[in-house]
């Protein structure tokens, strides 16, 4: 039985509405942005820290920037005044969260490595969600952002997805073997999540092999 739905995503490919779709119809949690806040709350730093750098590796000779760890009453880390807050410490802190979450269940979980850090646990299905570049833009656009900024974004975050994905977890992205399915969002939100929720059930249904 699955109790965790894992979405990873191309920029773009509306990775996020999906989740949100397959959440609202399981009755389950969405973590998205939530993550973010929790990872922010867990290391006692500002949201905006975390959130330009979740999925990016930080560049050669630059970090993120110096944090103050000043008067959190959730101060969890033994992290000084004078130390860096980054990727590393991000990927730490998310694996941690996400491990927990996989655990409790009942979850729809979008990116940030959740795939690879749940890619043991037998009860979490496994989604990619990609799109044709002008359906991405196109999408963008309908979300008021400027097309040749869309452009860029699409063409852009990706590698760094990749980027991410290299670096820590020693994998290509898209790593094919890791989903049970990898769906083209062209044909909308609703049908992808459809297709998600049928497959998921289809398996559901199949004889387990016996234990020994």
């Amino acid at each position: 039985m699955f109790r965790v739905i894992t979405v990873e995503r191309e920029y773009g490919a509306g990775g996020s509405l999906v989740a949100a779709e397959l959440a609202r119809r399981k009755g389950w949690q969405l973590i998205d942005q939530e993550l973010t806040c929790e990872i922010a709350k867990l290391a006692a730093v500002d949201e905006k820290a975390v959130d330009c750098r979740e999925e990016k590796c930080d560049p050669l000779m630059h970090r993120l920037a110096k944090v103050f760890w000043r008067g959190s009453h959730e101060r969890s880390l033994p992290i000084g005044d004078d130390q860096i807050f980054g990727a590393d410490e991000i990927v730490g802190l998310a694996t941690t969260i996400i491990e927990k979450k996989g655990q409790q269940g009942n979850c729809v979980i979008v990116g940030r490595g959740a795939p690879y850090i749940l890619r043991n646990r037998q009860d979490t299905f496994r989604v990619f969600v990609y799109g044709s570049r002008e359906e991405k833009i196109r999408r963008l656009v309908k979300l008021k952002m400027d097309e040749k900024y869309a452009a860029e974004m699409v063409d852009t975050i990706d590698r760094e997805r990749a980027a991410f994905i290299r670096k820590y977890f020693d994998a290509e992205w898209p790593c094919r073997r890791l989903y049970h399915a990898m769906l083209n969002s062209d044909t909308g939100i609703e049908l992808v999540a459809n297709i998600v929720l049928g497959t998921m059930e289809t398996m559901e249904r199949q004889p387990q092999p016996s234990a020994g």
